[in-house]
C-alpha cells in the first residue's frame, strides 16, 4: 500500500473538508431533527461519486463505495447536544470559526468531523484504485446518537438487514485506536407513601423519607469499598476477580458507577406529606455486568428490601420519533463492550496507523504533548453506538476519530484540522489493510 501517496490525496482534501465541516456546523441538527444533516450529507456523498447514497426511513444517510462482498462500514452520528447556556460560548456556536490549525463549532468533535473524515476517505479509496471485489465501504450518518446511543443501529441491523464485518467508530479519540467503552444503563427507583395533613405527619407515611435511605444505600453502592464486612459492597469490586471472571477487561474500562441523576414527587400540597417520590439512576457498566444484575443490585439493597412491595426498580424506554416520523421504541440498556486487544480488526487499525503515522499519537501544536503521552490504543470514557454494534448484536466495532472527547457537549466546542485530515488517510487504508 502506498501510504504516501494516502496522506497526500488526504492533505489535499483539508479545504472541501474544512468547508464540508462548516456547512454543517451551520446546521442545527439535535436529536430527531438531523434532516438538514442528513440531506447535506448526502449531497456530499452524491458529488463525491458514492456509487450509493439514500437516507433510509428512520433518518440514516447511507453511503456506499465499491461492490466488493465483505462490507465494512464507518460510523458517525450526525446529531448534536444543544448550544447551553450561550453567555458561556465565545462564538456564535452555529457560524463557528476557523483559523490555522482548528475549527470551532457545535458538533465539530462530537461528532459531525468524524463523517466528513469517512465521506473523504471513501473517496480517496475511489481516487487512488483501492476498491477491489474483496470489499463495500458502508458511510453511515446516523441519527438519535445523542438521545439514545446505538438505537440508529439496532434499527438498521434488525430491520435494514445490514450486518457489516466490522465498524469503525468515528467519535473523537484524540488521535488514538480506541477498543472498547463502558456501558450504562437508565434505571428509574420509584417509592410509594401515604400523604395526610402536614400538621401531622405521623398520620402519612412520607416517601421522601424513605426514598432518602434508599438513596444512602445507592451512595454507598458507588462509594464503599468490597471489603468482606461492608453490607454493601461497593461497584469497585468487579475488578477483582474474586467477584468478576471479567475483571481483566473490567480494569482496562474502568469501574462501574451509579449515581442519582433526577428526583421527582408527588403531594397533595407543600402542606402534605409526600405520597410519592422517585429517583433517575445513572449506571455506568464495566465487563461483566449487565441489566439484569444491575437491577437486581439495587433491589438487594437493605432499604430497597425494607420497604418491600412500596420500592419498584425499573428500567427507562425510549420511544421519541425520529425526524421522518418512524418511532422505534427500545430499552434504555446500552451495553459494556469491548474488542479483544488481539483481534484481527484491532491489528488491521494498528498496522494501518503504524504505516501512515508510525507507534504514537500525533496531533496538531495543542494537543501533540498529551496525546503523546497516552498510549495508542485505549478506550473512550463515554458510550457510543458500538452499544448497539458490539454490545447487543457482536459485531465487532472499534474507533478511530478526529477531535478530543474532553470537547463533547462543552461550550466553545472544536476540532483540528490536522485530525480531519489524518483520519481521511486512516479510513482510506484500513479496508485493505484488513482484506490483504
Amino acid at each position: 500500500m502506498d501510504f504516501d501517496a494516502i496522506k497526500a490525496k488526504a492533505e489535499g482534501y483539508r479545504a472541501d473538508m474544512t468547508k464540508f465541516l462548516r456547512d454543517l456546523i451551520r446546521i442545527p441538527g439535535e436529536s430527531a431533527d438531523e434532516e438538514g444533516h442528513s440531506r447535506r450529507i448526502k449531497e456530499e456523498m452524491e458529488k463525491l461519486g458514492f456509487d450509493k447514497a439514500e437516507i433510509d426511513p428512520m433518518g440514516n444517510v447511507l453511503g456506499y463505495m465499491g461492490t466488493g462482498k465483505t462490507l465494512i462500514a464507518f460510523d458517525g452520528h450526525i446529531d448534536t447536544v444543544g448550544i447551553g447556556e450561550i453567555t458561556n460560548w465565545k462564538f456564535d456556536p452555529y457560524e463557528g470559526y476557523e483559523d490555522d490549525e482548528s475549527i470551532g463549532g457545535r458538533g465539530t468533535s462530537d461528532q459531525l468531523g468524524g463523517i466528513v473524515s469517512a465521506v473523504y476517505g471513501a473517496k480517496i479509496m475511489k481516487d487512488l484504485g483501492m476498491l477491489s471485489d474483496k470489499y463495500t465501504v458502508l458511510v453511515a450518518g446516523t441519527v438519535q446518537e445523542e438521545d439514545c446511543d446505538g438505537l440508529c443501529w439496532e434499527y438498521m441491523i434488525k430491520e435494514s438487514k445490514i450486518r457489516p464485518e466490522f465498524v469503525v467508530s468515528t467519535e473523537p479519540t484524540d488521535g488514538g485506536i480506541y477498543r472498547g467503552q463502558r456501558g450504562r444503563m437508565e434505571i428509574r427507583v420509584d417509592v410509594k407513601g401515604v400523604s395526610c395533613h402536614g400538621s401531622a405527619p405521623e398520620r402519612g407515611d412520607n416517601a421522601i423519607y424513605k426514598m432518602a435511605d434508599i438513596l444512602q444505600d445507592i451512595r454507598a453502592l458507588n462509594e464503599n469499598d468490597a471489603a468482606d464486612d461492608k453490607e454493601i459492597k461497593g461497584l469497585v469490586k468487579m475488578l477483582d476477580e474474586k467477584h468478576n471472571p471479567q475483571w481483566k477487561e473490567a480494569q482496562f474500562l474502568g469501574r462501574g458507577t451509579v449515581t442519582t441523576s433526577e428526583i421527582f414527587f408527588t403531594s397533595p400540597s407543600r402542606c402534605a406529606v409526600a405520597d410519592s417520590c422517585a429517583v433517575s439512576l445513572d449506571r455506568r457498566m464495566t465487563a461483566g455486568e449487565t441489566w439484569e444484575s444491575c437491577l437486581e443490585e439495587i433491589r438487594n439493597l437493605p432499604n430497597v428490601k425494607k420497604y418491600g412491595n412500596d420500592v419498584k426498580v425499573s428500567m427507562y424506554e425510549y420511544s421519541r420519533p425520529s425526524f421522518t416520523g418512524l418511532v422505534y421504541p427500545i430499552e434504555c440498556y446500552f451495553p459494556t463492550w469491548v474488542i479483544p486487544e488481539d483481534h484481527k480488526v484491532t491489528a488491521a487499525l494498528e498496522e494501518a496507523y503504524k504505516g501512515l503515522y508510525g507507534d504514537t499519537r500525533i496531533g496538531s501544536k495543542e494537543t501533540e504533548a498529551m496525546r503523546k503521552a497516552r498510549p495508542l490504543t485505549d478506550k473512550w470514557t463515554f458510550s457510543t453506538n458500538g452499544v448497539s454494534i458490539m454490545g447487543r448484536n457482536g459485531i465487532p466495532c472499534i474507533g478511530f476519530g478526529p477531535g478530543a472527547e474532553a470537547q463533547a457537549h462543552a461550550p466553545n466546542e472544536k476540532t483540528w484540522k490536522d485530525d480531519l485530515v489524518v483520519c481521511a488517510a486512516m479510513y482510506a487504508a484500513i479496508p485493505s489493510t484488513y482484506t490483504k
